[in-house]
């Protein structure tokens, strides 16, 4: 047998080993349907569970990354990696979204009811004052300030506070604008390590095949009996 059928035999053996470790990776997770948020309780504890899964995911893609270095295949095993990492993000992701829009509405709601409330309140303080007669005003005495409705005080501070929220939206607008860009740092970051790790692949196998090729220079070089 001669050297080159030695190395094509071990070149195909190398390969089998790396189709099969492949064929064994554990697929990645899928988007599933989210069931509807019931309460304000399991909307608080579906987002405090979402910021503890996001930890978990960024944790187990950080250990699949260094795995990666050591494989054959090193730019497929890193795609693999991001794939879950992407998938299950945006799984927590959905979760998160329908418990804000839960929270978002019972919020609403519990404003609308109360500005109900004030104002029925309201025209039945106002009705019950129609209703009494006048009095009338005695001589030289000084009327003390009116003063204001507690329905309409109410009512203000209502105003108020949406004035405040008004006023925070495009601070929250901001940090999520932030957030974006971080998000996109990190992932230019990867994006570039990945590329380092293949130009030291394909440094590394362009070496491997130079020294290949001086071995079998020398090897041609050497006289026939000798």
């Amino acid at each position: 047998m001669t050297s080159h059928t030695v190395l094509r035999s071990i070149a195909a053996g190398l390969a089998a080993l790396v189709l099969g470790a492949c064929s064994t990776v554990e697929q990645g997770p899928t988007v599933a349907a989210i069931d509807p948020v019931t309460s304000s309780e399991q909307a608080d504890a579906r987002l405090v569970a979402v910021a503890a899964e996001r930890a978990a995911i960024e944790a187990r893609f950080a250990e699949r990354e260094a795995v990666c270095y050591d494989k054959f295949l090193v730019n497929n095993c890193l795609d693999e990696a991001q794939e879950r990492r992407r998938t299950a993000l945006a799984a927590q992701r959905n979760i998160e979204i329908e418990a804000e829009r839960f929270k978002r509405r019972v919020k609403v709601e519990e404003r609308d009811r109360d500005i109900a409330a004030a104002e029925a309140q309201y025209k039945a303080e106002e009705a019950a004052l129609a209703g009494q007669p006048a009095v009338a005003p005695k001589e030289a005495t000084a009327l003390p300030p009116a003063k204001p409705s507690p329905a309409a005080s109410r009512m203000a501070r209502r105003n108020a506070k949406a004035q405040e929220e008004a006023a925070r939206a495009p601070q929250e607008a901001a940090k999520a604008a932030a957030n974006a860009a971080a998000f996109e740092e990190r992932k230019r970051k990867a994006e570039q390590k990945q590329k380092d790790v293949a130009q030291r692949v394909a440094e590394r196998e362009a070496k491997a095949a130079r020294k290949k090729a001086d071995a079998e220079k020398a090897k041609a070089a050497v006289p026939a009996g000798k």
